[in-house]
């Protein structure tokens, strides 16, 4: 008799139930967060065992990973389009993962995608480097806006980078504001030599794919930038039109009425952002060879 399984996954434990083809319990249990221990029900059952759904949480890899290297074909549920009938009195964990194997026998389970663990690792290191860049203009900024508040001055970020001790002394009436800057320049160098560190481990890492070949040939995208929107895209095949991946970018207007009034708006559309998805898009669509030809031609 074939088996679904369904496994609620908190930050130190997990519900895992299995549930045969008549929706009946087979087993349900709280278990810890211990891969060898979640995978006990596995070896009692794993001839039965058709699948198993692991929620999209924020702490997935280690499980889904075990579980696919255990051998077991594991979905990856995506909550945001899944929801349970509003109506209902009670809900727990349990419910929860009866809930996800549920879905998974009816064959109606919305999944997420689950990127190779290589390429997760190198994704790891790139969302790293942004983070960190960010925290560097985030400096930048509070150094420029400090010296143009107490000299009326413009300073560059090579500029910046240039000041020494002696200057700063000369150029901020008080002492305190030379410790603030000061103490804000160390912190920039420490940054720009950790995001150098990470580019260095990317440039190691980087696989030429097609994907990556193509998005280089787009005007103000580099190997960094390429690389990341790459990895972040993964296998654009999961994509069936542009607007599919327009809206995974979260580049699409939203709009939501009621009674004629509008109720919510997009991030990027509050920001007035606009992204060239489409251009991504169709180079990461078209074939190697067509793409050499149709810039061959230009």
């Amino acid at each position: 008799m074939p088996l679904y399984g369904g496994i609620d996954l908190h930050a130190n434990n997990s519900v895992v139930v299995l549930l045969n083809d008549q929706d009946q319990v087979i087993y349900q249990k709280r278990l810890p967060n211990h891969l060898s221990v979640i995978l006990e029900p596995w070896s009692l059952y794993h001839r039965e065992i058709e699948g198993v759904v692991v929620e999209s949480t924020s702490n997935w890899y280690w499980l889904v990973d075990g579980l696919m290297e255990a051998g077991s074909h594991v979905h990856l549920a995506h909550p945001a389009a899944m929801q349970q009938y509003n109506g209902l009195k009670y809900t727990d964990d349990h419910s929860d993962a009866r809930w996800l194997a549920h879905l998974l026998r009816l064959g109606v389970l919305p999944e997420g995608y689950i990127s190779p663990k290589a390429e997760r690792a190198v994704r790891e290191v790139l969302r790293k480097r942004a983070h960190l860049v960010r925290q560097h203009t985030a400096n930048v900024l509070s150094v420029q806006n400090i010296l143009a508040r107490n000299t009326g001055g413009r300073f560059s970020l090579k500029r910046i980078h240039e000041l020494t001790k002696q200057e700063l002394e000369a150029l901020l009436p008080e002492a305190d504001q030379v410790l603030t800057v000061t103490s804000s320049l160390a912190v920039l160098d420490c940054l720009s030599h950790q995001i150098k560190a990470l580019e260095q481990c990317v440039h190691q890492r980087l696989h030429h794919t097609p994907a990556y070949e193509q998005l280089l040939t787009v005007k103000g995208i580099g190997p960094i930038l390429a690389q990341t929107i790459a990895l972040e895209t993964g296998d654009s095949r999961r994509f069936p039109t542009v607007g599919h991946y327009a809206s995974y970018c979260r580049c699409l207007d939203s709009t939501k009425l009621s009674n004629g009034k509008r109720k919510g708006r997009s991030p990027y559309e509050l920001l007035g952002l606009k992204l060239p998805t489409s251009d991504w898009w169709q180079l990461l669509q078209m074939d190697p060879q067509e793409l050499e030809q149709k810039l061959l031609t230009q």
